[in-house]
């Protein structure tokens, strides 16, 4: 079997935009117009919002009425920036929104997000893929602003330690929930398997020649492939100490070492390690990390912790839209 040909994509690092040009970048890729498209589809298929349609009058279809999304607990804003296009997938241009906040706001109950308005039987058909998709991204950013405090509670800096997603999304959605964690004060770990060199555990296992022989094909890595950064997972201090020595010998080699389910102990040891030897390698806890334990961690002096949970874990927002 033929290799697959490496991505053109190029290597954006997504944490130099700020959050109006990274929903700027989001919006330019097409990604959520595919996935609105997709939302079409599934909701209104070929005949429309049938429900509308029996119980509002044709001559009263077209009337106009606004539509106020309200939050109904506490929670971070996500999603908005999408709205609008929402609105033009789902009424052809009939509707509009005007956002009374932006993303990233912390919002309390009964607070308003903002107004949809236009026809009755346009503003009915957007309301739930539009609650969706802006409630399940605020979720995910307020689940990450609460990882976030933990690291400040403990009295880490959340700007030193930086909080970091995965690729534990869901499928197809990788995009906007990147966008979300960020909106959470959160940062973006590699958007994909094209833009970044991170070699695991069964990496590792399936390699002939093991980490060694991993560590000398990544001398090439950078000149093959356009890359953000080259990481290496080790599991225990002695691979931490191969890929010590192996970056001293190569400067550059490795950028980042991802210390996988270490307890606080075992990464203050690391972080030692790594200061005596004088690398600049950065390291990145995870595994195991929640609520409770981030901020032992942030203060063992990682420079990354990284988390699934604050995708894959998160709950919904509860928002409203209602009429009148």
């Amino acid at each position: 079997m033929a290799s697959p040909t490496p991505s053109a994509q190029p290597a954006t690092d997504w944490n130099t935009l700020s959050l109006s040009d990274y929903a700027a970048r989001v919006l330019a890729s097409g990604h959520v117009q595919r996935l609105l498209d997709l939302c079409v589809e599934e909701d209104l298929g070929t005949t429309g919002d049938v429900t509308s349609l029996v119980c509002v009058p044709e001559a009263d279809s077209a009337a106009r009425v606004t539509a106020r999304l309200r939050s109904r607990q506490p929670a971070r804003a996500a999603g908005l920036a999408f709205v609008p296009l929402i609105c033009a997938a789902f009424s052809k241009g009939s509707c509009a929104w005007r956002s009374a906040v932006t993303d990233g706001a912390s919002v309390e109950p009964g607070d308003l997000l903002g107004e949809l308005s236009g026809p009755r039987g346009a503003v009915l058909g957007i309301e739930r893929t539009m609650l969706n998709l802006v409630s399940r991204l605020s979720g995910i950013a307020t689940l990450t602003d609460a990882y976030a405090e933990a690291i400040r509670a403990a009295g880490a800096d959340p700007h030193r330690v930086r909080l970091l997603d995965t690729r534990k999304t869901t499928p197809g959605h990788r995009l906007i929930e990147k966008y979300a964690v960020r909106c959470g004060g959160g940062y973006s770990h590699r958007i994909g398997l094209y833009d970044a060199v991170l070699v695991k555990d069964n990496h590792i296992a399936m390699a002939t020649g093991g980490l060694e022989g991993i560590l000398s094909e990544l001398k090439t890595a950078r000149d093959r492939f356009t890359l953000q950064f080259v990481e290496v997972e080790v599991d225990s201090l002695e691979q931490f100490e191969t890929i010590l020595a192996a970056e001293q010998a190569s400067p550059g080699l490795v950028d980042i070492v991802l210390l996988d389910n270490m307890p606080p102990d075992t990464l203050r040891e690391a972080v030692a390690r790594r200061d005596r030897a004088g690398s600049r390698i950065r390291l990145e806890a995870s595994g195991g990390i929640t609520l409770e334990t981030i901020g032992a961690v942030a203060l063992t002096g990682v420079d990354r912790i990284s988390t699934g949970a604050i995708t894959h874990q998160a709950r919904s927002v509860d928002f409203g839209l209602d009429a009148g």
